[in-house]
């Protein structure tokens, strides 16, 4: 296994657990009707109940983790000229190659949404939160978070414009 194949499945599934956390933990802190959308003054105009929230975030993780995952699954059954990526020929000769750099892209795709979910929630919980004297503009940080992991994961694929170098073979 490769160092970035590895990274990606330990990144994926610690972000699993960032959600599964923060959900737990959020819903326990939160109050009955959550802020979740503020005017520019800050102030909050709109509130969701917990139970709502709670089932929203777990549709969206359940889609993301379960849909996206099995679609990564597939990846290896999909003949290699019905992918839409330059210089199918070539990859097509490199398909263990090929099926580890759109299988690890995908698994990036899922941990980066998880990795926004995750701590949009915790922002979430420190704006509902009276304890803390944090405004929504504290928390601008997450939006160029996810931009930044959104950006990253969907330049990945570029990678394919570059063709497969043909692995040396030992000779002793």
């Amino acid at each position: 296994m490769k160092i970035a194949t590895f990274s990606i499945k330990i990144w994926r599934w610690f972000s699993m657990l960032l959600v599964i956390g923060a959900l737990v933990w959020t819903y326990s802190v939160f109050p009955e009707q959550v802020a979740v959308d503020f005017a520019e003054s800050g102030l909050a105009e709109v509130y969701v109940n917990k139970e709502h929230l709670f089932y929203i975030i777990m549709a969206f993780f359940i889609l993301n983790n379960v849909v996206l995952t099995a679609f990564a699954r597939q990846i290896p059954k999909i003949d290699a000229s019905n992918f839409p990526i330059p210089k199918r020929k070539i990859w097509a000769e490199h398909r263990e190659a090929l099926n580890e750099h759109l299988v690890n892209w995908l698994y990036c795709v899922v941990a980066a949404i998880n990795t926004v979910i995750g701590f949009s929630l915790l922002a979430l919980a420190t704006i509902n939160s009276n304890q803390y004297k944090l405004d929504v503009f504290d928390f601008a940080w997450v939006f160029y978070l996810g931009l930044g992991l959104m950006l990253l994961v969907f330049l990945l694929p570029l990678r394919l414009f570059w063709t497969p170098v043909p692995e040396e073979e030992d000779t002793y």
